[in-house]
């Protein structure tokens, strides 16, 4: 019984952090919409129902995603389902990005359930909204294709940097709480890989930071060559 006690207390803890976690970035976007971006009206319909879409697309996306098994342990899977949030995010601002990602996640689970015990979707949103975020708030401080690059350049830096480190201080313990696979497992499947790796801090260095800073740089090259294309049939208006 005390067991059973010490797992709903655990699986409550990371349900509050969570949820604590996502509601500072939904307060984050709305902060930098405020004090730092050009004012725009947008209808209230509009907004919702571009972000409905982006979030369809995106839970679809986030579904099709895939291992890369000659770099990272197999449950560490990428997708492009930040793609759709950032075309939101560009177009609507970065608290729509965030509520994309946020849907997204919402649907997935829905759909298809959680096989590693929410703590994988958990990454996904935060991690996710640490490209989102500042690529977004940056663009829209001056909107420009040159704003957009060191917009999703930065993005690029905080995900590859604050998502490896949010992997190795927070996600990956937590997972191995949480789903009851010791650590030392988990840095054996990184080792199989990579022989340099040999513990959590250097299965993120050689293992989770280089996947985090590919599907970023791949996410905002699709940006960049999709947003002026598909802004105008979809959302009526060209920025870029």
């Amino acid at each position: 019984m005390s067991e059973f006690l010490q797992t709903v207390k655990e699986n409550l803890v990371f349900l509050l952090v969570s949820g604590a976690i996502a509601l500072a970035l939904f307060l984050l976007a709305a902060l930098s919409e405020r004090f730092l971006l050009q004012k725009r009206k947008l209808p209230h319909t509009k907004r919702l129902t571009i972000i409905a879409m982006c979030s369809a697309v995106a839970v679809v996306l986030h579904i099709l995603d895939f291992p890369l098994p000659f770099l990272a342990p197999e449950f560490y899977k990428v997708d492009f389902s930040e793609l759709p949030a950032l075309l939101c995010a560009f177009y609507c601002g970065p608290s729509a990005g965030i509520a994309c990602e946020a849907l997204k996640i919402i649907l997935k689970l829905l759909l298809k359930g959680t096989s590693t015990a929410f703590v994988g979707d958990f990454a996904n949103f935060v991690i996710g909204c640490s490209l989102v975020l500042p690529a977004a708030a940056i663009y829209h401080i001056k909107k420009t294709k040159a704003s957009a690059v060191w917009g999703l350049a930065a993005g690029t830096a905080v995900m590859t940097v604050f998502g490896s480190i949010f992997n190795g201080v927070y996600l990956l313990p937590k997972f191995s709480q949480l789903y009851g696979l010791p650590l030392d497992a988990i840095v054996g499947m990184g080792a199989g890989i990579n022989g340099s790796i040999h513990s959590v801090s250097t299965l993120v260095i050689f293992a989770v930071a280089p996947l985090n800073f590919l599907k970023a740089t791949v996410v905002s090259i699709l940006t960049l060559l999709l947003y002026k294309r598909i802004q105008k049939p979809l959302f009526g208006k060209i920025a870029l």
